[in-house]
């Protein structure tokens, strides 16, 4: 467990020292650079996925654990290809191998025991799908879309709020300080692409990510969606207990798409 959460916590920390570095590069205008550290994020963020497809809870041992985290760096780039670029095919493989070295350093280290994090696993696609089935039948989900982007008025007892609500570390903790009061530990995110995830409580963040947002749990009695146009709605016995918990909350609540309550495309 100390070696998964080690792999986890280096590959989260080097996501953000790239993309950090990333950021820094084209602001600046060193936009060759940039180029190179691009492919190694995106390397860093699929590796990523594939550890995270190992459940915390029933991990193989030692030796069987070590071999899946180097197979993870296997994970195919676009710089893989002969038509790849000379300089983005080398940063990728310098990753790889910095990675595969973290790896095998990690297990002789006796510092390798790191803080807990939250348990996150990448949902199957047979898991994915079992999961959007019932948000169509209870919610009226539709091709993943949700209040307010679906046509129509808004229903009693959805509470639509603006995104900016959740962007900051007090709005989230309320969301799910209302979910740890309803006795919830664990989240499903189904996103509008890339991998879905079963989580710790303390791991849900209800933002738009690139990707558009649902959650709920196992007993399917809330729904949380994040819109890429702003909004981020909650209904059901989440939506119940924000409106009863958090005290500011009127100053978050959307207001409608203007005075011709169209939805935007």
């Amino acid at each position: 467990m100390s070696l998964h959460c080690a792999t986890r916590r280096y590959l989260i920390d080097r996501y953000d020292v790239l993309t950090r570095q990333y950021a820094e590069r084209v602001h600046g205008d060193a936009n060759p650079e940039a180029k190179r550290i691009c492919p190694r994020y995106n390397l860093v963020a699929d590796i990523l996925d594939q550890v995270e497809r190992l459940d915390p809870d029933n991990l193989p041992g030692m030796e069987s654990l070590t071999g899946v985290l180097l197979r993870a760096a296997e994970v195919e780039q676009p710089s893989d290809s002969s038509a790849g670029d000379d300089s983005e095919g080398r940063a990728v493989q310098d990753e790889r191998e910095r990675y595969r070295s973290m790896v095998r350093a990690l297990p002789s280290c006796p510092d390798s025991r790191t803080s807990p994090l939250g348990y996150r696993r990448v949902l199957t696609t047979e898991e994915s799908s079992a999961w959007r089935l019932p948000l169509r039948r209870r919610w009226g989900v539709e091709d993943g879309i949700w209040h307010p982007m679906l046509a129509g008025p808004v229903p009693t007892g959805v509470l639509v709020l603006a995104d900016a609500a959740v962007m900051h570390t007090e709005g989230v903790e309320v969301v799910r300080r209302a979910l740890r009061g309803m006795g919830r530990q664990r989240v499903v995110e189904l996103r509008e692409y890339g991998a879905d995830y079963l989580l710790d409580v303390e791991m849900f963040s209800p933002r738009y990510s690139g990707a558009e947002g649902l959650w709920t749990d196992a007993h399917e009695d809330w729904l949380a969606y994040a819109s890429h146009e702003g909004t981020v709605a909650f209904g059901g016995a989440l939506a119940d207990a924000i409106e009863a918990h958090w005290p500011d909350l009127d100053r978050w609540r959307w207001h409608g798409w203007g005075h011709l309550g169209t939805v935007p495309h």
